[in-house]
Formats: C-alpha cells, sequence, structure tokens
C-alpha cells in the first residue's frame, strides 16, 4: 500500500519563510475586507493551516494561492458579520488598526485604510468590497482579481466600476498629513479644555459624531449632526476629567487614545477637509481597543520580512 510522504522539515520551514513574507499582505487584504483586526488574523491564521495542508508542489504561484484563500475566506466571514451586525446597538465602526510599522499594512498603495474610508466600504457587498481592495489597495490586474473571485474579466470589471461610483458619493478631498495631525491636536485640547467657540470654528457646520459602544451606558447610540450638537457634546466634562489623550498612528493617519487611569477609555479619529473637521468616530467598545493596542506587535516576529513581488 502506497503511502504518502510527510513533509520533511525542509519543506515546512519553506512553507513557513513563504507564508510569513506574504502575511502583511494576506492581513492587509482581510483586514481591509472585514473592518476587523481579530476578523482578520482568523483568517489569516485559517489560510495557513490550510496551506500547511496543500500539496505545495503543484502551486504555481505562492503568493496568488494565498491571496486567492484570504479573499475567498473573507468573503465568507464578511457575509456571516452582516448579518451578526444587524443586531448591534448603535453605529458600528471598523476595529482601528495600529499602522506605525507599517502605515499601508501590506499594499502596494495606501487606499482602503482609513477608518473613514472603512466604513464606506461597509455599504458595498463583500464581493464588490473584495474587488475594490484588491484593485485599488494592492493593484491586481483585473484577470487575476477575476480568478480569484471565480467571476468573469467584464463582471469583475464591471464590479469595480459600480464600486468606485458609490464611493464617489464621497467628494471631498483630505487634508495633508501635518494639517490632519494639527487639526487633531487643536480639537483634543479644545475639547479638553471645554472650549466650545474654538471647537465650533475646527468643525463643519454638518458635521457627524459616531459613537460605537455596541449598547455601553452614556455612550450616545444615534449619530449626532451638527456643529454646535457636536461641540456640546465633545466638551462634556465629566468625560475629559482626569483624561490623557495620546496620538498614536491608526489606519495610516493620526487618531488619539483616551486614558483614564492608565487604562485604554475610547479611540477617537477624525476625517477632515479644508473646511474643517466634517467627520468624528469615537470607538469605545473594550474589545476593539483592545484589538488596537494587541496590533502594535502583530508582526513583531516577522518585522524585517518585506511584502514580495506578484
Amino acid at each position: 500500500m502506497d503511502v504518502e510522504p510527510s513533509p520533511t522539515t525542509s519543506d515546512l520551514e519553506e512553507a513557513v519563510s513563504v507564508f510569513l513574507q506574504c502575511r502583511r499582505r494576506l492581513f492587509g487584504i482581510a483586514y481591509r475586507v472585514l473592518g476587523s483586526v481579530v476578523e482578520a488574523e482568523d483568517v489569516v491564521q485559517e489560510v495557513w493551516l490550510r496551506w500547511q495542508n496543500t500539496d505545495r508542489s503543484v502551486v504555481v504561484s505562492p503568493v496568488a494561492f494565498l491571496s486567492s484563500a484570504t479573499t475567498r475566506l473573507a468573503i465568507n466571514v464578511a457575509q456571516s458579520a452582516r448579518v451578526r451586525r444587524e443586531t448591534y446597538i448603535g453605529p458600528w465602526l471598523p476595529e482601528p488598526v495600529d499602522t506605525s510599522s507599517d502605515p499601508e499594512l501590506g499594499a502596494q498603495r495606501a487606499e482602503a485604510l482609513e477608518l473613514a474610508l472603512l466604513l464606506v466600504l461597509e455599504k458595498l457587498s463583500p464581493t464588490e468590497r473584495a474587488a475594490y481592495v484588491l484593485r485599488e489597495a494592492f493593484d491586481y490586474a483585473y484577470p487575476e482579481i477575476a480568478e480569484i473571485l471565480q467571476l468573469s474579466l467584464v463582471n469583475v470589471r464591471k464590479i469595480v466600476s459600480r464600486a468606485r461610483k458609490r464611493l464617489s458619493d464621497e467628494p471631498r478631498e483630505s487634508v495633508d498629513t501635518a494639517e490632519h495631525r494639527r487639526l487633531l491636536s487643536a480639537f483634543v485640547s479644545a475639547a479638553q479644555t471645554g472650549d466650545v467657540a474654538s471647537l465650533e470654528a475646527l468643525l463643519t457646520p454638518d458635521v457627524v459624531s459616531l459613537s460605537d459602544g455596541n449598547g455601553m451606558r452614556g455612550c450616545a447610540r444615534i449619530p449626532v449632526l451638527g456643529r454646535a450638537h457636536v461641540a456640546k457634546m465633545v466638551t462634556y466634562p465629566v468625560f475629559w476629567r482626569e483624561a490623557e489623550a495620546k496620538l498614536v498612528d491608526a489606519n495610516g493617519s493620526t487618531g488619539a487614545l483616551l486614558y483614564r487611569d492608565g487604562q485604554a477609555i475610547a479611540f477617537m479619529a477624525m476625517a477632515a477637509s479644508r473646511e474643517g473637521i466634517h467627520q468624528l468616530m469615537w470607538v469605545f467598545s473594550p474589545s476593539k481597543i483592545a484589538a488596537l493596542l494587541e496590533s502594535r506587535s502583530r508582526f513583531a516576529t516577522a518585522s524585517e520580512d518585506a511584502d514580495p513581488v506578484r
């Protein structure tokens, strides 16, 4: 009776090496599709298990194989996540991820990483999201995307075009990195000191504030709209009492982590144009804040591995 030979040590070492070289890219794909650090990590772990159990001798392109597996798994998870989020209490926001060591999270371009855009991507179906991410963030060719998604080339082109059109409803041009950081620092300072006038000067008339707490007490369960209402809400004295704000790199931009008694209690990100800050995103959910803090060491063991060229 023929017995299939067990993988040799060198085979497994090569499999590990290939996977680690691709890991940033795989996480980047899954994270953009899912908007969740934890779910993206689970997808990458499942892909690793599949890679271990695959006959790698017949795999022509390991990167293509791993990218395809990651994308398809992420789409499946996104479809089930959409159902779960229907019972979410209040606004749902993506989990922020630390990008201090990798501002683009393995992508060839930084598109579809900022928290505001990830939130807009939620308007797309999981397949539309995946197609857009592969094309805009990772520069995959249309034939490659068609093979990954197992769709026709014509269909893929239509999907990406439709996704771009839907996202074009967000026409405001973002400010540069330095101005973003200046506006964020000024906002935090005005909010901490209760300077409503200075705060209102930073906000656009149609500013919206979203708070993700999944029903937490004291967390707004509906979007807060308008300059006056948002300024009043964010200068609430009790919230800032004995709180310390630290600027952090998250999702390729600067955000603020708020601490009280040494514990992170909230994360805040914003979107701004030349007219001022037009969107605030507050993450209060403890599990999402924990995911941000834990993501700082996500690639610690593979920090020197480069993302390979396809």
